[in-house]
Parts: C-alpha cells; structure tokens; sequence
C-alpha cells in the first residue's frame, strides 16, 4: 500500500470506531479508507460470533477499492479471496461478498445475522439496502464500518444519520491535508482537475447541493472559436475525431462531431439535429441511417467511433445492418459525463466552432440541475433542452483515454 504515516485523525479514527455504526466520510484521497480498512482488519479478529460481511456498489468496485488494497496488506496467507463464491476468507474467517447496485440488493442479505460489516462507497447505495444491512447487524456487540465521499446536503445518508446526534454512531470527516503519503504534484493535479461541485465535495470534502446552471464555467466568449487549428499547409490539424449521437423519437436526435486537435484541445466542430416536435414528423430509423451516412459524408473525416446511446438499441441495429462502421455503445455516466465536461471547460480544452453548433451552445447555456430531484438528494439535469449536453457527455466519457492524460498538464 502506498503510504508512509498515517496523520493524527487517522490514528484517532482507528482508536475511536468504537461505536454500532463508524463512517469515515470526506475529500477522495484523504485516507479515509485505508483507515477504515485497518480497523476493520483490527476487528475481524476481535468480533464476536456471527456471519461477517463486506459491501460495495458492486463486487468488481469492492475489489478494486478493497479487497486488493488489503491483500497487499495481508499477504497470500492470511487472506484468500475465492472470487467465485462472493466470499474471501481473513484469519482463517469467512466474511461474505455482497454488491448493492439497486433496490433489489436489500434481497440478498434477508436472513443473516451480522457480527460485522465493512461497507464501501455508502452513499451510492440504494437506502433500503442500508436499512436491511442495520436491521441484520443483530449480534450483541455487531460494528459497522463504512467510507464514501460527500455527496449531496440532501443525501439520505446525510440527513438521516450524519447528521442525527441520538444514534450510536461516530464519524471522521477527512480532507486531502489528512493523507500524509500524497505526492505534491499529485494533490495539485487533483485539485486542477475537479472544479465547481466536485471541486467542494471531491476536494474540500463537502456536503453541499447541486444547483443552479450545470456548466457556470462555460462562457461564449472564451469557449467559441471560428475555426479549427490548421497544419502549417493550412489543412485542419485533426489528430482523431468521434461522432456523438443522442438518438430521439418524439425527442430530437442530434449528431455532433467531436475533434482532438493538435493543441490537445476537443473542438464541437459541426452539428445536425432533427426535431420531430417542430418538424411535425417523426424519422424512422433507416431515415435516422440515411442521415447519419449524409453527416458523415459532409464531415468529410472517418471517425474513429461513432459513439451512440447504448439504451437506443433499434437504431444501432439499424446501424450495423446498414454497415455503418465504428459504431459503438457510449458510456453514458450521467454525473461523471459532466464532471469531466466541466473540468475540460474549465481548462479551456473544450471549444465550439462557431456557426456549427448553435443548438448545442444554447442547450450548454440553459443545462441546469433538478431541483426537485435535489430535495431526494439526488444530482441530475433538467429534463429538457438536454440533447447536444448529453451528446458532449457521451462523447467526453467515451473518449478519456485520448485526453485524461494532457488534462492534468493544462494550465
């Protein structure tokens, strides 16, 4: 494991997670977790009798966040990890495997009794999941341990634990100042790299609300370009480029162009959109096909991927059958979509060109978080006027291979 010392609230955090239930909560990066892993290792061989359990979104999260950290602190003979059977044995104790995805998941822990459990990423699990998990915590004597990054004010975890004092419960709240083991250039890295919300909750560690305008970085005057870079014989200096497509029925379809220049910066170089509202009729998805084809001829550029929607299935089929290369599903991550977006912009790596884009730039301008979906804690965008954002998302998430790397280098 990668650290040197553990800072004084680390100590004090793996001395004090005495109570039922102990959250180490805060800023990524910050120690928390390796923290809450050594006391939780401190634990298995002290707890009472009873099944053990360990959670995390997902079995494959929970090992890449837990169970491998701690094989390198455990070594090969003191852990064994049987991947197969959702179970990994510690000192010689079985202790179960259990992913928390969605609301279904509460189904799978019905009926045990819990000496323990150790449980990652708490605020990405659905809150009945967490009711069933204490409700099973039924041995005398039975702990929890549990680690997530800030989230919203209005998260359940928040309101309905954090912040009660009658609960048996103790928490340490853990900002990057806390991991004593980081690399300078690394935290400074880290903090170009996240801005506005994320930057509070990711950085500073706190529970703070989304709301207002999603991208209030984005500025036309900063971000809209006339043209694309050009080569020293005047030919537009594209290195790799991607078409986006955010695919609608009664909603509008919108393709969009995205270019990686020479500069390292993505460019949103050119737009079609159809909006059957307006147009008062609906494209089928052959016609979609057609357009597509005609979009690509006028781009006059071979993408590298045309990156669609993976929930629009019918016209991705009708894509494959028309033998339109390079189609592929887009990873469509709504909350990581735009805070990547939103890092770009701040670094001014993502640009528009003018007169190509118009309805994405005004879609950009009016992107705004729900509201109502806030006061259930819960971070999304409006609903409405979404269809070129959600395009750029798809696109920017699809894509981080080619531009994370230079991303921590822009000034």
């Amino acid at each position: 494991m990668p650290w040197t010392e553990f800072s004084p609230k680390a100590l004090r955090s793996i001395d004090e997670s005495t109570a039922r239930l102990n959250i180490w909560h805060g800023a990524v990066r910050s120690s928390k977790t390796v923290s809450s892993m050594v006391r939780w290792i401190q634990y298995i061989d002290a707890a009472p009798p009873g099944d053990l359990l360990m959670i995390g979104k997902t079995e494959r999260t929970l090992g890449r966040n837990i169970l491998n950290p701690m094989q390198e602190i455990l070594g090969q003979q003191r852990m064994h990890w049987n991947r197969g059977a959702g179970e990994v044995f510690i000192a010689g104790r079985r202790i179960y495997i259990v992913g928390a995805n969605d609301e279904r998941a509460e189904q799978k822990i019905r009926g045990l009794t819990i000496a323990g459990a150790y449980a990652d990423e708490i605020t990405l699990y659905p809150e009945s999941f967490f009711v069933m998990l204490l409700s099973r915590l039924s041995v005398p004597g039975a702990k929890l341990f549990g680690t997530t990054n800030s989230d919203s004010s209005y998260h359940w975890l928040k309101e309905n634990y954090l912040d009660r004092e009658d609960l048996n419960l103790r928490q340490w709240h853990f900002e990057l100042e806390d991991n004593l083991s980081l690399d300078p250039q690394f935290v400074d890295d880290l903090k170009r790299e996240y801005v506005g919300l994320w930057y509070k909750r990711y950085i500073l560690g706190l529970w703070v609300a989304a709301e207002g305008a999603i991208y209030d970085m984005f500025d036309i005057d900063k971000h809209e370009v006339d043209n694309l870079p050009v080569t020293e014989d005047g030919r537009p200096a594209i290195k790799r480029s991607w078409v986006l497509i955010d695919y609608g029925t009664t909603n509008p379809t919108v393709f969009l162009w995205l270019v990686q220049c020479a500069d390292n910066c993505l460019y949103v170089a050119d737009e079609w959109r159809w909006d059957s509202a307006e147009r008062g009729r609906q494209k089928s998805d052959p016609e979609y096909s057609k357009d597509l084809r005609d979009f690509l001829q006028r781009i006059g550029h071979r993408p590298q991927w045309i990156f669609i929607d993976p929930s629009a299935a019918s016209f991705i089929v009708q894509c494959s059958n028309d033998r339109i290369p390079n189609i592929a599903g887009a990873d469509n991550s709504v909350l990581d979509g735009i805070r990547y977006t939103s890092s770009l912009l701040s670094a001014n790596r993502l640009k528009f060109i003018k007169g190509k884009c118009e309805g994405t730039i005004k879609e950009m301008l009016g992107y705004v978080w729900d509201a109502n979906a806030q006061k259930h804690g819960e971070d999304k965008p409006v609903k409405a006027h979404d269809h070129g954002p959600d395009c750029i998302r798809y696109g920017v998430n699809s894509s981080r291979l080619y531009w994370e790397p230079w991303l921590r280098k822009a000034a």
